[in-house]
């Protein structure tokens, strides 16, 4: 898995691109969570566009940085989660845990509501 990072304001988006599993790849991305979280970032969205296939371990890194973000007064929101994903969120009764939106306009505009 890979990641590319864009600014909206002051909303953070990570680009994900490949499939989000466990190992060197999530321990990168949870590396750059709390990067951000230590720099006073507290708004980002995470575009799955490009994420196929998620795993235990994937899911376990998306409810960790979710917590993270929560606990550092923020939020961290998913965007352009594809049927398969929004299927496993809601089979494994995650879906309070997430807010998901259909793009990653829709997801920073939602941190301005």
């Amino acid at each position: 898995m890979k990641y590319t990072m864009s600014q909206s304001g002051a909303v953070t988006v990570i680009h994900l691109d490949g499939n989000l599993m466990g190992g060197p790849d999530a321990t990168t991305l949870n590396g750059k969570l709390h990067e951000l979280v230590d720099a006073g970032t507290k708004r980002v969205v995470l575009d799955l566009k490009g994420v196929e296939f998620i795993n235990s371990s994937g899911l376990g890194l998306l409810i960790g940085g979710a917590s993270l973000m929560k606990n550092a007064g923020g939020a961290l929101k998913l965007a352009n989660t594809s049927e398969k994903i929004s299927a496993l969120i809601k089979i494994t009764r995650l879906g309070p845990i997430f807010d998901t939106y259909a793009s990653v306009q829709e997801a920073v505009q939602s941190f301005k509501n």
